[in-house]
Formats: structure tokens, C-alpha cells, sequence
């Protein structure tokens, strides 16, 4: 059974740090790109950071400097660095993983972040 479990979410003040983790199993971990995409209220779910296969990572520009994406395929796991966290970066944060080849992809359940004083 695949599963795409995140967690870490929670609230935070502006300015802070929170660390997300998207554990997976049921499918070949190393060979799926594996992204976090976010949905505030009101909007569309958009991308906010992905890592490759090999490792390279990519960022929406409204988290560039702020968020660092890593994976550790021998836990099965992707990491999302928070830091300098605004009210803006409040959203449902949701894992998904694509296969660099053939597409399948698959959802994580999301988890909450609240930036709020």
C-alpha cells in the first residue's frame, strides 16, 4: 500500500522555524521525485520546493532563501527546512511524489502551518 505521511506541521510566529517530514513506503522511494506543494484558503495549491532523483532541488521564488528541500532515500524520507516563516506561508502542506519516468505520482494527507503572533 502506498503512503505519503507527513508531519511537523503546527503553529508558529512569524520569523520562526518548523521542520516538515513526508515518509513514504509502498513504492521505490529513489526513483520518484518527490515535491511539497501548499493550499491556502481561497487559492490553488502551488508548488513550493522538489528534489529529483539525483538531488537537485528547486524553489518557488517565495520561499527561495527561506526553505531547504532534502531526501534520504535509505529512510524513505523528504525534508522541508522552514525558516524566517511570514503569515503568508500559512497553508495546508501536502508531499507528492512523481515517477521520473513514467509519471505515476501519488498525494500525501497535508499537514497544517500556522504562521501567527
Amino acid at each position: 500500500q502506498v503512503q505519503l505521511v507527513e508531519s511537523g506541521g503546527g503553529l508558529v510566529q512569524p520569523g520562526g522555524s518548523l521542520s516538515l517530514s513526508c515518509a513514504a513506503s509502498g513504492f521505490i522511494f529513489s526513483m520518484y521525485t518527490i515535491a511539497w506543494y501548499r493550499q491556502a484558503p481561497g487559492k490553488q495549491r502551488e508548488l513550493v520546493a522538489s528534489i529529483t532523483t539525483g538531488g537537485s532541488s528547486n524553489y518557488a521564488d517565495s520561499v527561495k532563501g527561506r526553505f531547504t528541500i532534502s531526501r534520504d532515500n535509505a529512510e524513505k524520507t523528504v525534508y522541508l527546512r522552514m525558516n524566517s516563516l511570514k503569515p503568508d506561508d500559512t497553508a495546508v502542506y501536502y508531499c507528492n511524489a512523481v515517477h521520473y519516468y513514467t509519471t505515476d505520482h501519488y498525494w500525501g494527507q497535508g499537514t497544517q502551518i500556522t504562521v501567527s503572533s
